[in-house]
Parts: C-alpha cells; structure tokens; sequence
C-alpha cells in the first residue's frame, strides 16, 4: 500500500514540474503561442487525469488497509481466547497442586509423629536391652568363675588347652592329606632334580680326595735348624717379624711348622723360607729381601691361578681385583677342601644344571664361581662371607643377580631368583660329595648332640633318639601307647621343621619315628 501511494505521488509532482516549466515567461525556446496554449491543456488533462488517478489508488489503499486491520483485529481476538485459556488451565492446575501438597504436608505431620513415638518406644528398648546385657554379663561371670572353680583352670588356661587340643587335632586331620600330596611333589620333583644333578655330576671330572695347605717344609738335614734359629733366636725372630707367620721347630726330624691364620702369608713364609734353605745364607737383611720377592711371587701366582680359573670355567671378563682375590682362595680351606676347586667345581656343576634348564649358562657360572670370594676377607673384615662377597662384588660392578646369588646363597638373604637357587645347589653338591670335605671331631660331635636333644626336646611320647649314619639320619623311638601312626608324623614333621631353622648342614638329613608295637605272652 505504501508503495503505492509513493507512486501515485512522484506522479503527480511529476506532472507540477512539467506544468511550471510551461509556465515560464519565455516559454520553451522555438514554440509558438498556439503550441504553448496546446500545451497547457494538455497538461491540465494529465493533471486532472492524475488526480483521478490518485483518487482511485487512495481508495484501494483504504481498503485494502481495513481488510489487513480487520483481519490482524481477528487475529489477535483469538491469540487473546488461547491465552485466556491457557491461563484459566494453568490456574485450575496450580490449585489442585496446591490442594495435593497440603493433603502430603498433613501426611508428613502425621509420619512425624509416628516416628517421635517409635524413637521413644526404641530409647527404651535400648535401655532395657543394656539392662539385660549387664544381668547376662554378671550370670556369664558368675558362671566363668563357678567352671573355673570346678574345673581347677582360668580362662586364659582352658583357652590355651583348647588351642592346642584344636591345633593338634587338625595336623592329625591335615597330615594324610599333606603326606599324599608332598609325596606326589616330591616323586615327581626328586625325579627330575636326580636327572639334572646326576647329569650334571657325570659331565664334571673333578678329584674325589680332598685337599689341605702345606704347613709343614722339609729340611735337608736337621742341622739346617740351627742356622734357622740363628744367634741367640735372632734369624727366626727375624723372619717372624717380616713375615708374620709363626715358625715351630720342635723335635720332629728334618721339618719345620709354619702356623698363621691368614693362609696366603703363610703360603708367602713357606715360599720364603724354603728359598732360604736353597740359598743358605739366613741373616735378617736376607730375610726381607727374600721375603719382598716371594710376597711378589705370591702375588703373581694369585693372578695367575685366577685367570686359570676363568678360563677353565669359560668366563672372558672380569674385574682385576676380583681375579686376585679369586687366586687368593687357591691357599683356603673348607672342612678340607681347596675354596678356589670347590668354586671351580660348583661352577661347571651349576653351568651344566642351567643348561639342562634352558638358562644362560655363563651367569650361572659366575654366580657359583663367585660365591665364596668373600673368604677371601673373611680374616680381614668382619661378617658372614657371603655379605662380605656380595659388597665385594657389588664394589667391583657384578650385575645385581650376580650380588643376590652370592649373598642368599647360605639364606642369610631370601632367595628371588633362579641363578641364586642354582648356586645354592651346585655348592650343596660340589661340598656333600664323598670325600669332598671333612669335618673337626668337635663340630661332628656337636652337632651331633643338637640332633639328638632337638628331637627330644617337647615332643611326648619319645622314649629314645639316635643319631645314625655321622648325623644324615635322626631315628626316633616312640612309645606305642602314647603315640599313634597319625602322632608319629606330626612328631618327624616339627623335628624335620626344627632342624631346618636351627642347624646350617650340607644335604639332607632324614627323621625316622618307629613305633613299635609288642604283644608278649608266656606258655606255661
């Protein structure tokens, strides 16, 4: 409609402008008059024209904007009904929430009070309830003290007699079914370790005799003696103070004792004084000299019989001082065996062992050859030798499995892996074989005695223990009629037990309970 009327308006100023411009005096240039009167009239019919014009497409405009007003009238009439209506919804919806949350408000009062009632019937239960518990209390104690009474115990001491009745009566229970199983694990697992130590036993060529370090030199003549002894003692005090070692001469022909704890100075006093003896010529001066160069000898021959080691073994590397004090062992004993052929040994024994289980054979090999390298020390720092090896080792940059198998191999450390199991054993073989080792008459006869009152020791029903077989076997005597076949391994178990956690020994030691039962009848 506007758009219209925009029209009908730039129309008629159309046709004003068109009229002015015709009557200007001059006129339009190269007109005549009638042109011009011409002109004029047509230009009043175009205005008139216009007018009519407008006058129409005012009139349609009216219309139109009445119908668009009578129309948007109607419109909003009735988006003014649906907002009545959706207000009257809303307020009858609002007053039946209204009524629903006062009915639920009086509900509420009501379960309110209901509980305030339950929560004073509760508080004096509970009162009554604490009140039956103390009445309860003094009867359960009267009680206690009526059985106490009666039966001559305390609580403490019934309950420790019931534990213990409870505790023998499930070994009893347990023991069948333990024993079933452990002999299921041990046929199978003795079947396979008999074949992996065997093999590896069979391939290592090692000497059945054992070994010990010379201490004793002997003399050409005895005559050599005096010259030893010197003026006035002079000569043996002499090499006494160089060398450290004590020098015995006493009346045993033609052969002289070195005695020293520290076996490679002594190893370097036989060295020496047997280069004397050769040479003749014992004074003090020659002494230190002599003394300086066999120490140097000793020294050579350490390194030498550590690298022996190693290549007997087949390890390529290795730190210098670890090989020095792996030759320094060639001069140690244990119960009689040589420390550096036991190492040796244990070594090809665990080498043969990993490679019957598929692991690397050289790391076992360096866990066994190492093992005992602690002993070495042993004189010098005190401790086990085993954590003496470990920090040695540790020290001198052994691969940490290297460390553990050394230091848990006499379970002073507790063992995490398989290399430190594998030395464990390969050592229990190399030092249990026959004629490996030897042991002093008071350690056997010691620990012997230990066997024997271990297995005496709290266990009822024993009548007589012996130790069998230079201590590999406890053989105890039960009475039948105290001990049953059940009692009698629950017995061999905790002595088997016993002796595993308080007795260091190589193998294995076996515990044999009898139970002997007699019937005895005379004919007369």
């Amino acid at each position: 409609m506007e758009s219209v009327l925009l029209g009908a308006a730039l129309l008629v100023t159309l046709v004003a402008l068109v009229i002015v411009i015709l009557r200007r005096p001059g006129g339009l240039p190269g007109r005549g008059a009638a042109e011009v009167a011409q002109a004029h009239g047509e230009a009043d019919e175009v205005r008139a024209k216009a007018k009519l014009d407008a006058q129409d497409v005012l009139e349609k405009a009216e219309r139109q904007a009445q119908q668009i007003a009578a129309t948007a009238r109607a419109e909003l009439e009735e988006e003014a009904r649906a907002l009545r209506d959706d207000l009257r919804t809303l307020r009858e919806d609002l007053e039946r929430r209204e009524t629903r949350l006062a009915e639920r408000e009086q509900r509420l009062d009501g379960e309110m009070r209901r509980l305030e009632e339950w929560s004073g019937r509760l508080a004096e239960a509970k009162k009554a309830l604490e009140a039956r518990k103390a009445e309860l209390a003094e009867v359960e104690e009267e009680r206690r003290r009526v059985l106490e009474q009666a039966a001559g115990l305390t609580a403490d001491q019934a309950k420790g007699e019931l534990v213990a009745a409870i505790e023998n009566q499930a070994k009893r229970e347990a023991i069948p079914i333990i024993r079933e199983i452990e002999n299921s694990a041990r046929a199978e697992g003795e079947k396979r370790a008999r074949k992996i130590v065997t093999l590896a036993i069979q391939r290592v060529a090692s000497e059945q005799t054992a070994e010990s370090v010379v201490s004793v030199l002997h003399l050409p003549s005895d005559e050599m003696k005096g010259r030893i002894i010197g003026r006035e003692g002079r000569n043996i005090r002499a090499f006494e103070t160089t060398t450290g070692v004590n020098l015995i001469i006493d009346d045993t022909p033609e052969a002289v004792l070195l005695s020293c704890f520290d076996p490679v100075r002594r190893e370097v006093g036989r060295l020496t004084l047997e280069k004397l003896v050769l040479d003749g010529r014992i004074h003090p001066q020659r002494i230190e000299e002599i003394y300086e160069r066999s120490k140097s000898d000793v020294e050579q021959l350490c390194v030498r019989a550590g690298e022996d080691a190693l290549v007997e073994v087949g390890i390529a590397d290795m730190h210098p001082e670890l090989i020095a004090l792996l030759g320094q062992l060639r001069y140690r004993t244990s119960y009689g065996q040589n420390v550096l052929k036991h190492l040796i040994e244990s070594a090809h024994i665990a080498g043969v062992m990993a490679s019957e289980l598929r692991l690397p054979v050289e790391v076992a090999k360096r866990c066994t050859l190492l093992h005992d390298i602690g002993k070495a020390l042993t004189h010098e720092v005190e401790g086990s030798h085993a954590l003496i090896g470990a920090e040695i080792a540790r020290r001198y940059g052994e691969h940490e499995d290297v460390v553990h198998a050394i230091e848990a191999h006499h379970n002073e450390v507790e063992v995490r892996t398989v290399e430190a199991v594998l030395t464990q054993a390969a050592d229990a073989v190399s030092g249990s074989r026959p004629g490996a080792r030897r042991e002093s008459l008071e350690a056997y006869v010691k620990r012997l005695e230990r066997l024997e009152e271990i297995a005496r020791d709290r266990h009822e029903g024993v009548e007589k223990v012996f130790a069998m077989q230079a201590g590999r076997e406890i053989r105890v005597m039960v009475k039948p009629d105290s001990v049953d076949d059940i009692q009698a391994q629950v017995i061999a178990r905790d002595i088997a037990k016993q002796v595993e956690d308080e007795l260091t020994y190589p193998g294995q030691i076996r515990v044999t309970v009898v139970r002997e039962s007699r019937a005895i009848e005379f004919a007369r």
